[in-house]
């Protein structure tokens, strides 16, 4: 029976290897070998190897639009690290309160909250909003778009994990005459590092990798982010696959770097928090 069982394991690891391999693997070894090969050869969409690896490709990419890519990289990491460093200060005490009060007020916290889990962004007068707050096509407004956006699953993820503080933890602090805010800044808030960890990778490549929003609330050309660079790049290699993909990857590496590096942490503070004692 126990053999029987390890093999159907065995099976299911390599099911999950192979599925892993066409959907993921595949797809991103197109895109290089493609973005290396000559305007004609990519244009035939093959997996073959190119004939003479064409590293220009990527330079030429680099160049376009005056070197706009690097505006756009400037962009997204300063919208990036913006709406992030909102994220963790609002989320981590709005969780905070969540878990730990249970009045009235706090339900109906909880429950708007939530509610943003299930409403699309699309239906609310953002756009009216910014333009009267005089935030539109600003990068003060984007990052609270951005921050807004999150704060639904962001609040949840440290929510569920501030179930896996003890209480008495906070008794002794308050006992020993610790303020709140004080017992917060230098107890609760070092405890939850390892979501910390996990809200800033998720929320991270969430909001680097967002297309949507910055081309609605954040247009012009000096605001570009990467994501928009394919947007202009499509009309302008339309008919040249290197160049695309070649954009592709630039933008996308970086990221998927710093999400193969943390992946461990990621697993780790989404799991924490659904286990007590």
């Amino acid at each position: 029976m126990k053999k029987k069982k390890n093999i159907q394991c065995l099976i299911g690891d390599v099911v999950g290897l192979l599925l892993c391999f066409f959907i993921f693997i595949i797809p991103f070894l197109f895109m290089i070998v493609n973005s290396l090969k000559e305007r004609r050869a990519a244009n035939k969409l093959s997996l073959s190897l190119p004939e003479i690896p064409q590293w220009q490709n990527f330079v030429e990419v680099i160049k376009t639009n005056d070197y706009q890519i690097f505006t756009a990289f400037k962009n997204s990491f300063i919208l990036t690290v913006g709406a992030v460093f909102c994220l963790v200060i609002c989320c981590s005490m709005a969780g905070y309160v969540i878990q730990r009060r249970k009045d009235r007020t706090t339900k109906v916290a909880n429950t708007l909250i939530m509610t943003g889990l299930m409403i699309p962004a699309a239906v609310l007068p953002s756009i009216w909003v910014m333009q009267t707050l005089h935030l539109y096509k600003t990068m003060p407004g984007m990052i609270l778009i951005e921050t807004a956006l999150q704060i639904p699953f962001t609040t949840m993820l440290y929510r569920g994990f501030m179930s896996s503080i003890p209480v008495e933890l906070e008794e002794a602090a308050f006992i020993d005459g610790c303020t709140p805010s004080h017992m917060f800044r230098t107890i609760i808030f070092p405890l939850l590092k390892p979501v910390t960890s996990t809200v800033i990778i998720l929320d991270a490549v969430t909001i680097f990798n967002d297309f949507t929003n910055p081309l609605y609330f954040f247009p012009g050309k000096d605001n570009i982010t990467v994501q928009l660079t394919l947007y202009n790049f499509m009309g302008q290699f339309s008919s040249a696959y290197n160049m695309l993909f070649a954009d592709v990857l630039i933008i996308t590496i970086p990221m998927l770097i710093i999400f193969l590096i943390f992946n461990n942490k990621i697993v780790d503070g989404m799991v924490a928090g659904s286990v007590k004692g």
